[in-house]
This record gives C-alpha cells, sequence and structure tokens, in this order.
C-alpha cells in the first residue's frame, strides 16, 4: 500500500510537471515592428504621409520667409515712418506670428490624425493575422518579440507575413 501512495504521488508530480511544459510550449512571440516596417499597405501610408508632412513644410517655409522678408523690411522703414505706421505694423508682425504658429500647431495634429486614420486599422489587420495565426497553430499566448528580453521560443513573424499576403 505504501509503494502505491509512493507510485501515485509519483504519477501526480510527473503529470504537473508535463502540465506545466505543456504551458510553455503554448507561447510563442511575433516581432511586430518589422511585420509593420516591412507591409505593403503601411510604406503606401507613409508615402501619403511623407507626401502631405513636404506640403505642409513648404506652405510653413513660405509663411516663415515672408514674415522675415516684411521684419527686415520693417526694421530698415521703422525711423523713416511714423510712430502710428510702427505701431501698425507691429501688430501685423504679431499677427503673422500668430498665424505661423497657428499653421504648424494645425498641421502637425492633421498629420498625427492621419497618421492614426492610416495605421489604426492596418494594426488591427496586423492584429487579427497575429490571432487567426496564433489558434491555427494552437498557442495560448503570443507576445510581441520586440519588446522581450528573451524571445527563445517559436517566433510566427513569417506565418503572420505569409498570412498578410507579403
Amino acid at each position: 500500500m505504501k509503494q502505491f501512495k509512493t507510485l501515485l504521488i509519483a504519477a501526480i508530480f510527473i503529470l504537473g510537471a508535463n502540465q506545466t511544459i505543456s504551458a510553455q510550449a503554448k507561447t510563442a512571440h511575433v516581432d511586430v515592428s518589422e511585420i509593420m516596417t516591412k507591409m505593403p499597405a503601411v510604406l503606401d501610408g507613409q508615402k501619403q504621409l511623407d507626401k502631405l508632412s513636404t506640403t505642409y513644410d513648404a506652405e510653413y517655409k513660405k509663411m516663415v520667409e515672408e514674415y522675415q522678408a516684411k521684419i527686415t523690411k520693417y526694421k530698415a522703414e521703422a525711423v523713416t515712418v511714423t510712430e502710428a505706421v510702427n505701431e501698425g505694423r507691429s501688430k501685423e508682425v504679431q499677427d503673422m506670428e500668430k498665424r505661423i504658429v497657428d499653421y504648424r500647431d494645425k498641421a502637425q495634429k492633421e498629420l498625427q490624425q492621419k497618421e492614426s486614420d492610416i495605421m489604426k486599422p492596418l494594426m488591427e489587420k496586423v492584429r487579427a493575422s497575429i490571432q487567426k495565426v496564433g489558434k491555427a497553430k494552437g498557442f495560448q499566448y503570443v507576445l510581441d518579440g520586440s519588446s522581450l528580453l528573451l524571445a527563445d521560443g517559436p517566433n510566427l513573424t513569417m506565418d503572420v507575413k505569409k498570412d498578410l499576403g507579403f
């Protein structure tokens, strides 16, 4: 009877260890940043953002150059015009500064919104693909390998890329 208890305890211990090993085997990782940097739709979206940014930068630069030209002109003419004209010009320069700052802030917000509009659906698509591949391969957990200190296990990055079509 004592041998039976020992055998039963040993069997429970072995089954418990087996469950631990099985749980560890159901974890995989994927490099989301690699997928996102090489995904064709993300690259197309980045081109759109770059084009929009270039447009905003050109307009901003034009506004700043106009502002600087007026300041130079107004400084050169300051001693030859009346105090009232100088005050009007000072107000005009302040208004230009405000328009430039407002334009820069508006452009940054629009770029951030555009980036969000482009990237959010793509991230959802990647997330859905990771879930699909992970479940199909029998994994309970799929971690982002780019933020792991040790990623020594199944890597699903290539499978997710294949599922996304690139």
